[in-house]
């Protein structure tokens, strides 16, 4: 039986998915932190990735059905995570389901060393 293609870039990885998932219903504050947190790993990014996840951004901003694209810096944060390498992916979504668990969201400060 082949294996079933799943819908969502993060739906291979566990932590990934739980950490969009619960994200995804946390206060537009929660958001906006979580937001700016994801937005400071852009550094492990490559800068032609970046030019294109602002493409991506002026595209779907109120225009896409996914639940972060009513709002141009969590389209931002969300592509820049998605195009991370899986080391930072995995380390930023347990920082911010810790962060959420915690109902700290300045604990999401960005390591120097990540």
């Amino acid at each position: 039986m082949p294996e079933k293609k799943l819908r969502r870039w993060y739906d291979n990885d566990p932590i990934l998915k739980e950490a969009l998932e619960l994200l995804s219903l946390q206060t537009d504050e929660t958001k906006t932190a979580a937001a700016d947190y994801i937005i400071s790993l852009q550094e492990q990014v490559a800068q032609d990735v970046i030019e294109r996840i602002y493409a991506i951004t002026k595209e779907f901003t109120g225009r896409g059905n996914r639940w972060y694209d009513s709002d141009p810096v969590m389209i931002k944060a969300i592509e820049l995570l998605r195009e991370a390498p899986p080391k930072t992916q995995r380390v930023a979504a347990l920082k911010l389901l810790l962060a959420i668990e915690k109902n700290d969201m300045d604990s999401l400060e960005a390591d120097e060393h990540e």
